[in-house]
């Protein structure tokens, strides 16, 4: 996949290695010469481009027109929109994703502004505090769909609702989903007969509804 990067601070440099690691073609897009001189000791020389990436020139320089991800990772709100508003009205990049610094912008970053994915890093701190705080010891390891579902993990601890009920007597929601069940180190195939022993490691697919529902399920007594 061919991504291109605009803002080569802290965030733009960190995404760029992450994908040169996963071994995608980047470019990232810079013009201040103290970040230029940090990237050139971060990354490969052709990945840098010199330039203001709110230009179309620096874009066209960086190869957007075969562009299949564009992220606009400045520090300015107002240049992170002129870049998608280019990115999707003038070069049709498929893929337009974009930073938000300040929370009280975030309703401009629309797909009328070009945006498909808008990273509001304080609203997503927000929620992932809120959400360990209401899951208790369930731990998230993966969002899938924008974060509308989740990949979850928790240990069963004895005395826990669950133990001992066959999975398919939990009238767990229809989006929750047991994946896998580690026992003594060894993965168990979630049939619906199979009963959650104290102890078990369990990986489930849900949104947040069920995740609410098996942190119930799961808790440890007096705690539900």
């Amino acid at each position: 996949m061919f991504v291109i990067i605009v803002g080569g601070g802290n965030t733009g440099s960190y995404l760029a290695q992450l994908l040169l690691d996963g071994g995608h073609t980047v470019k990232v897009i810079e013009e201040r010469q103290g970040v230029l001189d940090k990237l050139k000791s971060e990354l490969p020389a052709e990945v840098i481009i010199p330039g203001d990436g709110s230009s179309p020139i620096s874009l066209e320089k960086a190869g957007v027109l075969t562009a299949q991800v564009l992220a606009a990772v400045t520090g300015l709100d107002e240049t992170n929109l002129v870049i998608t508003s280019l990115a999707r009205f003038e070069f049709n990049v498929p893929r337009v994703i974009a930073r938000v610094n300040n929370p009280k912008n975030a309703w401009l970053f629309n797909p009328e502004m070009g945006v498909d994915v808008a990273l509001n890093q304080a609203d997503i701190l927000a929620r992932l505090i809120a959400e360990e705080m209401s899951l208790g010891d369930m731990m998230t390891l993966l969002k899938i769909r924008r974060g509308h579902y989740s990949l979850v993990e928790e240990k069963i601890p004895r005395g826990a609702k669950a133990v001992g009920i066959a999975i398919k007597d939990l009238s767990l929601p229809d989006q929750c989903v047991i994946a896998a069940i580690i026992r003594h180190g060894k993965v168990i195939v979630p049939r619906g007969n199979a009963k959650f022993e104290p102890e078990d490691e369990v990986l489930a697919v849900t949104d947040q509804e069920g995740a609410r529902c098996l942190a119930e399920l799961f808790a440890p007594p007096g705690r539900s």
